[in-house]
């Protein structure tokens, strides 16, 4: 028993790559055919990375673990921030500020600074305020939540990192690595999966394809708080593979 279905892959359109001509040779291994001009993703083997990386976050929940979720690209914005809070859990989705990881020092002082903010407006002192200085506090504080929203009860870092598109989000992927922070990501066919410790071969441009597998990784984190990570979903898969190859049918919109 698996804990998605190839049925639903297909179905949010996981199985769509990118054209034959934007890949990255290193994902072969994960690429079932071509049709259209198109690469078609072997949904046997994401079903299979998909277990696997909900089994380690699980794990991580397990032990009291917090994952960053982060996806700044248009089709994943709304999703990472949806799931992540349906889980407590941290994200980044308006832009990834260069030392997020590895300064993160230096980004806690603009976390108490945006904090501050909040609970000066929270006990309105704003309203004692000069108009003119409020409009000024209120801008800084804006910009802060957008940027920093997602961390502001960040104390410390990650346990591990959930990604939607590793060379969007480079910069923090590298600094993940840099700091020995495991990564789990949506790998398209224009990726580099050495980058990635669980690789999810997926589409990461449609946005059903990022919700459903984010909420999968929510899941996961759920369950093993719960200590119940072991109630899957069985994958109807025996006759979804010839499927692939003869019935679907691939728009020449990726």
């Amino acid at each position: 028993m698996a804990v998605i279905s190839m049925k639903q892959l297909l179905e949010a359109g996981v199985h769509f790559g990118h054209q034959t001509r934007r890949w990255n040779p290193k994902m072969a291994e994960y690429i079932f055919t071509e049709r259209n001009g198109i690469y078609i993703i072997d949904l046997q083997k994401t079903v299979k990375k998909i277990d696997e990386a909900y089994y380690f976050l699980a794990d991580i929940a397990k032990n009291g673990g917090e994952v960053l979720f982060v996806g700044t690209k248009k089709q994943a914005k709304d999703s990472i921030v949806e799931e992540a809070e349906r889980a407590n859990q941290y994200y980044v989705n308006n832009r990834w500020l260069g030392g997020m990881l590895t300064n993160f020092k230096t980004i806690e002082k603009r976390i108490e600074k945006l904090n501050k903010l909040n609970d000066m407006e929270e006990k309105g002192i704003f309203e004692r305020l000069p108009k003119k200085e409020v409009i000024k506090l209120k801008a800084e504080r804006d910009k802060l939540e957008k940027n920093l929203g997602g961390i502001k009860n960040m104390k410390k870092l990650p346990a591990a990192l959930f990604v939607v598109d590793p060379r969007v989000e480079r910069n923090a992927v590298q600094e993940a690595k840099k700091l020995g922070i495991p990564v789990v990501a949506i790998v398209d066919t224009n990726c580099d999966p050495d980058e990635i410790d669980y690789v999810i071969p997926g589409n990461d441009d449609a946005i059903r394809a990022v919700k459903l597998i984010a909420g999968k990784m929510v899941d996961a984190i759920i369950e093993g708080r719960e200590g119940d990570a072991g109630a899957y979903e069985a994958a109807e898969d025996s006759d979804l593979i010839e499927e692939v190859t003869e019935d679907i049918a691939i728009t020449e919109e990726v």
